[in-house]
C-alpha cells in the first residue's frame, strides 16, 4: 500500500527529491514520498556497489517504476558502507515506506559542510509546490 504524502522534518532534502539523514558521520539516504509519487510502483533498483564513492549531486543509482527508469542523485558525497537489500529484492518498499524501511544506502560523509546546501523540510515543501 503507498505511504501518505509526508517529509520528515529530521531530513535534509536535495532538490532532486532525494533526502539524507545525517547520523554522526554517516547518513542514510533515500528518496522522498514526491519522487516515488511521481514515479508509481518501483520494479528495479540499481544499487551502487558497497565501497563505491558518490559524489554531492552525481547519480549514484537508478530506479525504474512501471513508468520510466529514473536517476538517484546523492544529496552528499561519501562512501556507500551499506546497500539496503531489502529494496534491491522488493523495490516496492520504497512505495510503501520512503523514509522507513525504503532507505537505499548508507554512507559515511565525505563533507558535511555540504549538508548547508541542502533544503530543509520547509523549503522542500515549497520546491515541491512549485513543481
Amino acid at each position: 500500500m503507498p505511504a501518505s504524502e509526508s517529509y520528515p522534518d529530521d531530513l535534509h532534502y536535495h532538490s532532486e527529491h532525494d533526502w539524507a539523514r545525517v547520523e554522526g558521520e554517516e547518513a542514510v539516504l533515500g528518496i522522498t514520498w514526491y519522487a516515488q509519487d511521481a514515479l508509481g510502483e518501483l520494479v528495479h533498483f540499481e544499487a551502487p556497489e558497497v565501497g563505491a564513492t558518490l559524489a554531492k549531486d552525481g547519480v549514484y543509482a537508478e530506479v525504474e517504476s512501471v513508468k520510466a527508469v529514473s536517476d538517484v542523485v546523492a544529496p552528499l558525497s561519501g562512501e556507500v558502507l551499506e546497500v539496503n537489500g531489502k529494496v534491491v529484492d522488493e523495490p516496492e518498499t520504497v512505495n510503501e515506506d520512503p523514509y522507513g524501511a525504503g532507505w537505499l544506502v548508507r554512507i559515511r560523509v565525505a563533507d558535511a559542510g555540504e549538508l548547508d546546501g541542502l533544503l530543509d523540510v520547509e523549503a522542500y515543501k515549497a520546491h515541491v509546490a512549485e513543481q
